[in-house]
């Protein structure tokens, strides 16, 4: 089992409100670049996809059961396929979205007792939680070139240290692929 994280991010590490959504004054950053960088599989998910899980927060989750079922696309359809798991203290209500469920009890002891790879997009204090544990395996980023200068960031300042390994970087569209590896 491994811990994925797979983010839409600027270069100068804000995750917050790529699609706009959340209504922030510079919301929406990552779909200036244009349908090509977001669209489809751009993590390269793949297999992991079909036989791990995904992990959202409340918010993340609410967001995509809002967009996702109602797409067909071959994404799509493999995206609305697999387990998802949601954290939420207030949610109470899965059924939006097929193959939902709420997390039960401790989210680090979840994630821990999980025996497939665990996918976690968005979701920003989920993250925060799993790295402050320790248990990113992974880290898959979608780099578009502007800066906010304002924002919540994947890795923040108090944040725990990690060494990790450049797997590969490729190019989508106006954005970049990075994928980042627990290094040793």
């Amino acid at each position: 089992m491994s811990v994925v994280v797979i983010e839409f991010i600027t270069l100068d590490g804000v995750v917050s409100d790529p699609d706009g959504s959340g209504g922030t004054p510079l919301g929406g950053w990552a779909f200036r670049f244009g349908r090509e960088a977001v669209a489809g599989d751009k993590f390269r998910l793949g297999s992991t996809l079909d036989e791990g899980v995904m992990l959202f927060g409340r918010e993340t989750w609410q967001l995509f059961s809002r967009l996702w079922p109602g797409r067909d696309d071959q994404f799509a359809v493999r995206l609305n396929a697999v387990p998802k798991l949601v954290a939420s203290r207030t949610l109470t209500d899965t059924s939006a979205w097929a193959n939902s469920r709420l997390l039960e009890g401790d989210l680090v002891d979840a994630v821990k007792r999980e025996q497939r790879d665990v996918i976690v997009t968005g979701s920003l204090s989920v993250v925060h939680r799993l790295m402050a544990e320790d248990l990113v395996d992974e880290y898959r980023l979608l780099t578009f070139p502007t800066v906010l200068g304002t924002g919540r960031r994947l890795f923040p300042a108090e944040g725990p240290h990690a060494d990790l390994e450049c797997r590969s970087v490729r190019r989508i569209g106006a954005a970049v692929l990075s994928t980042y590896r627990r290094a040793g």
